[in-house]
């Protein structure tokens, strides 16, 4: 009987018990970076959203009085506003978004499909102050389209919730153009082809598979847009003030008392009540996504 003994391990080849640790110390610095950035706000945010204040004594408690007003009253008109006006962005953006993207991915030209993917990575990044002032000066009041196309006298108002849903698109539909293209590219041309053998029609090829398979990437670029104009505050402030209710103008009021001093907590509750918000769209997109990884590899 012959006993075949495996040969030893080379001395200077490391065992993976080994190679760990020197793998945990090379993430160290970005797992403390992101402790210190994401993690200390967030500690601070939650400790100030459930801590009130005694105005006379100074003494601190804890109690849920916060969140229970932050979800009362105009803080609460805002919460709804804020969902309402960026789910129907996102909704507007993901649709826009997926047709012209479909239009730059079948495109024949290159050249137009750098042109269109450069310009989407520069306007997706345009928001702000200057995005607001571009329309003033466009659609506003006294804006040159306003003026030469009449469209004061048909009842347009830029400052208004469909006037910064306009001005949302702007950069949201880029956004989702830089978001679905790579899952459009994922799309198998033997799909089509197979689809068109059995007798699919292009609406059926769309809506029974790529459809299908491209759901969790739409669904994942609906929840990036819903999340940037959730949390749009620069170019709402610079356009509507507080004449359209939403929660990032109710906490920046809330934490710099411009209505009510000492509400800092309150503003404090009112952001967790939107990372409650993003948490729960996040929890519909995460299972879908796992679910289709698998055909877009």
């Amino acid at each position: 009987m012959t006993v075949t003994v495996a040969p030893a391990a080379d001395a200077g080849e490391k065992s993976p018990a080994r190679r760990r640790p020197a793998g945990w110390l090379a993430v160290a610095p970005l797992l403390v970076f992101v402790a210190i950035s994401f993690g200390a706000p967030a500690l601070a945010m939650l400790n100030g959203a459930f801590t009130v204040k005694d105005p006379a004594t100074g003494a601190s408690s804890y109690t849920t009085a916060n969140l229970t007003h932050s979800l009362q009253g105009a803080y609460l008109t805002a919460l709804w506003g804020s969902v309402k006006l960026s789910a129907l962005s996102a909704a507007i953006g993901t649709v826009c978004g997926l047709l012209l993207a479909q239009a730059v991915v079948t495109s024949r030209f290159r050249a137009l499909r750098e042109a269109v993917l450069t310009a989407s990575g520069v306007l997706a990044n345009f928001g702000g102050v200057p995005l607001a002032f571009a329309f003033v000066a466009t659609l506003g009041n006294s804006g040159i389209l306003t003026r030469r196309l009449g469209l004061a006298d048909k009842g347009w108002n830029l400052y208004s919730f469909w006037g910064l849903v306009i001005v949302y698109l702007y950069f949201l539909i880029p956004l989702m153009v830089l978001t679905v293209t790579p899952a459009l590219d994922g799309l198998r041309v033997q799909w089509r082809e197979a689809a068109q053998n059995n007798g699919a029609t292009g609406v059926q090829y769309w809506r029974h598979v790529a459809l299908p398979v491209l759901a969790p990437s739409l669904l994942g670029g609906f929840v990036l847009l819903f999340g940037s104009a959730f949390a749009a505050y620069a170019t709402a402030a610079a356009m509507v003030g507080s004449s359209v209710p939403l929660v990032p103008l109710q906490i920046a009021d809330a934490i710099s008392g411009n209505v009510l001093v000492g509400q800092e907590n309150v503003g404090l509750a009112l952001s967790l009540d939107m990372v409650v918000v993003a948490g729960l769209v996040m929890a519909i997109y995460l299972p879908l996504q796992r679910r289709s990884a698998r055909w877009l590899v």
